[in-house]
């Protein structure tokens, strides 16, 4: 029995049979089901997908075959590669001068009849074969043959989709190793700028307290000037790492809830005055969700109705809903509104609207963009509608955990 010949790019070849890591792994039914459907359709009893390593040939899938591998030296898949355009068919081993001796055509149930297409990778190298075998002679008719090679593109997908979710994973996880370098050196920058500004913040006080005989009214001022500037360059650095490592991203904290329980929550910490009214949902409805995401896109959106109200009493309406698929969240408010030409830029980082707020304060830009990153983070959308100087409403969606 002549042995099979080496493939010219062989190197090459191994190296990126190698890089798939699928050598040995676990049975798939993605492939399992190319086995059975190439058996079923070519009327064979053996369907394999077999892999050729350096010395032997490993069955990602076998149907009809109780062995995991064999010889590389015995291999009809070896011989398949070797002109990895075509279907390697072989009517009766046992007359065809490479297999004559083969010991698969010796066995209890022999390799009679084979028929192989190459499977190929996206810049050509073979990388094994999808295979039917029968233990006596036959012959594919031209519909059977169409459909091997169907099949064995298929295989080369399943192949391909390995190679992208193995580079995927070693993406995120080279993104997480380096935005965790990135936090850190951010919560060190944080530290190093708002120590500073804390020391600002404490001398103002004490020069106004100490020399407040010798400074006169616009001194005073100056300095009240000073200590509020640093106040807001103060929280200013703190919303910057709110929005780039907010924890709801990386924890996940999925529970069982009702939205009232959450909503009072959140209006105890935003420790509501007296002129105020929220109307909470009619329905008190049972939510499967990240509690810590959603309960910071309430705390932004109401603090921002509260911040941003221009009325004698404020008056906060939410609504919630179920729809198919997702939890829909509508917050209203008395509030004095958004321009038109401002609605469509609201979301995008850095984007102000221009009001001051009720502590005379200009919003950074940062909160609701915090906002429409949360809520995509559970698979929702963002939107609103205002009319200027009546009122605002924020409706957003997030998605129905199974």
């Amino acid at each position: 029995m002549p042995a099979s010949k080496v493939p010219h790019n062989e190197i090459e070849r191994l190296q990126a049979l190698i890089s798939l890591k699928i050598l040995d792994t676990a049975e798939d039914d993605d492939y399992d089901n190319i086995t059975e459907l190439a058996s079923f359709i070519c009327n064979t009893p053996v369907s394999l997908i077999s892999l050729v390593d350096k010395e032997r040939q490993w069955f990602k899938s076998k149907k009809g075959m109780t062995a995991c591998e064999t010889s590389r030296d015995y291999s009809f898949c070896a011989h398949a590669i070797l002109d990895p355009t075509e279907i390697l068919e072989v009517a009766d081993a046992r007359l065809d001068p490479r297999f004559i001796d083969n010991p698969l055509t010796e066995l209890d149930e022999p390799v009679i009849f084979y028929a192989g297409i190459p499977l190929r990778t996206e810049n050509g190298l073979p990388l094994g074969s999808l295979c039917v075998i029968d233990h006596k002679p036959n012959a594919l008719n031209q519909g059977q043959r169409d459909a091997l090679k169907r099949l064995g593109k298929q295989v080369e997908r399943l192949l391909l989709l390995r190679i992208m979710n193995r580079d995927l994973i070693s993406t995120k996880d080279s993104l997480k190793k380096h935005n965790g370098l990135l936090k850190e050196f951010a919560s060190i920058v944080s530290h190093d700028l708002k120590m500073p500004l804390a020391n600002l913040i404490l001398t103002s006080d004490i020069i106004k307290k100490k020399y407040n005989d010798f400074i006169d009214d616009t001194g005073k001022g100056y300095l009240d000037y000073l200590k509020k500037s640093s106040l807001s360059m103060s929280d200013y650095i703190t919303k910057i790492l709110e929005h780039y490592e907010c924890i709801a991203y990386d924890v996940d904290d999925t529970q069982n809830f009702q939205i009232n329980e959450l909503l009072e929550g959140v209006i105890d910490l935003l420790n509501i005055k007296d002129n105020c009214e929220i109307n909470l949902p009619e329905n008190n409805i049972d939510i499967l969700c990240n509690i810590t995401a959603l309960k910071q896109i309430f705390i932004n959106l109401i603090g921002n109705s509260l911040k941003y109200n221009d009325k004698e009493r404020t008056i906060i309406k939410i609504k919630a809903s179920e729809i198919e698929g997702f939890y829909e969240f509508k917050i209203h408010d008395n509030g004095r509104g958004i321009e038109k030409e401002k609605l469509k830029t609201i979301f995008e980082l850095f984007t102000i609207v221009g009001h001051l707020d009720n502590n005379g304060e200009k919003g950074h830009g940062i909160g609701l963009s915090t906002v429409q990153k949360l809520v995509h983070s559970l698979s929702g959308e963002i939107s609103v509608i205002s009319d200027l100087g009546s009122y605002s409403e924020f409706t957003f969606t997030i998605a129905k955990l199974k």
